[in-house]
């Protein structure tokens, strides 16, 4: 993904579609079809595609081997981990 920040500005239809920028679509690997998750948050609305490199990040989570740390303990690390990831990206991408 691109370091330097870089805005754009989309309009909504009567239906509240919106076409997302093609170079924020060729950044985040979205093609026809691809689906994203819609987040209320304090900014507006966040969108999260849901991409071929977003499930692989997510496959084999669940799976638990012997010894392996409970997911209990496991988890909010994971979930510390997507905020970095998160903040990281809205400071790239953010006015």
């Amino acid at each position: 993904m691109s370091t330097k920040k870089k805005t754009d500005t989309v309009l909504f239809t009567v239906k509240g579609q919106v076409v997302i920028p093609a170079w924020l679509r060729k950044e985040f690997e979205i093609s026809a079809g691809t689906k994203a998750i819609v987040e209320a948050t304090n900014d507006g609305i966040l969108l999260k595609p849901v991409t071929r490199h977003t499930i692989a990040k997510l496959h084999g989570i669940l799976k638990r081997k012997p010894g392996d740390k409970p997911l209990s303990e496991e988890w909010p690390e994971h979930t510390r981990e997507e905020k970095e990831l998160e903040d990281r990206g809205h400071g790239r991408h953010g006015s």
